[in-house]
């Protein structure tokens, strides 16, 4: 089976981080790889960047399609142009924050997801309104670095893995979710740290993926997630009409 995990930002340094996470869990009957979006914003952290970044994701899956790509991971917390990608992919297609909730609901009563600024704590509520997830989700909270900054700045992971901590302790929860692809690298750590099950959507959104193309799933292509009927765009958007 071939697996692709699309960057929705175009920051390439964290497609090598997130590939390497997913390669991690993909297993030897997989190929897998992870690309970089070719047009958006450098990193998503707010409703228009994300509005932004679903042009060069839904051309990722576009080109995934004609190469015979079987299943698709979106690695970005936000999980943005996700319905849209349904309707066009064959195959599956799983947001991380998506797979992230779902799996920390299996190992606990609730959980806490800790994500980057403040600004997006509202997005990961609104997700886990719709993925069934509010009994589970006991709090979002946030430890105010930049996406980008979780690369750059040597103090990235004691800031992170506190805010962590801080969050189980606040919430009573039982798990934690981390609440942005460029945190995927940390998981092992955080875990080792404050002991309790830490989940990186990046690896949980791959076996997902995995497991439900072992399972010969696919999507229906019936109703809403059928295809999108052709149609003409003009301006900027003139290649992604049909």
């Amino acid at each position: 089976m071939r697996i692709r995990v699309i960057n929705p930002n175009t920051t390439r340094a964290m497609t090598a981080t997130i590939e390497r996470c997913a390669l991690a869990v993909a297993g030897p009957d997989t190929v897998l790889d992870a690309v970089t979006s070719e047009m958006g914003p450098a990193s998503i952290e707010s409703h228009y960047d994300e509005a932004m970044s679903v042009p060069g994701l839904l051309a990722a899956i576009r080109r995934g399609e004609t190469e015979g790509v079987d299943g698709y991971v979106i690695a970005c917390f936000g999980d943005p142009g996700l319905d849209a990608a349904r309707e066009l992919a064959a195959g599956p297609v799983i947001g991380i924050a998506e797979a992230a909730m779902h799996t920390a609901s299996h190992l606990g009563r609730g959980f806490s997801v800790v994500t980057t600024l403040g600004r997006t704590a509202g997005r990961a509520a609104d997700l886990a309104e719709r993925y069934g997830m509010q009994r589970f989700c006991l709090g979002i909270h946030a430890c105010e670095l930049p996406v980008l900054a979780l690369d750059t700045d040597p103090h990235a992971r004691k800031i992170v893995t506190e805010a962590c901590r801080a969050a189980v302790a606040a919430d009573g929860s039982d798990a934690v979710v981390l609440g942005c692809a460029g945190m995927a690298d940390l998981c092992a750590h955080i875990r080792d740290e404050i002991g309790v099950p830490v989940i990186d959507g990046v690896a949980a959104a791959t076996l997902t993926v995995r497991s439900l193309l072992t399972l010969g799933l696919r999507k229906s292509g019936r109703g809403e997630f059928a295809a999108p009927p052709p149609k003409t765009y003009t301006g900027p958007l003139a290649s992604f009409g049909s």
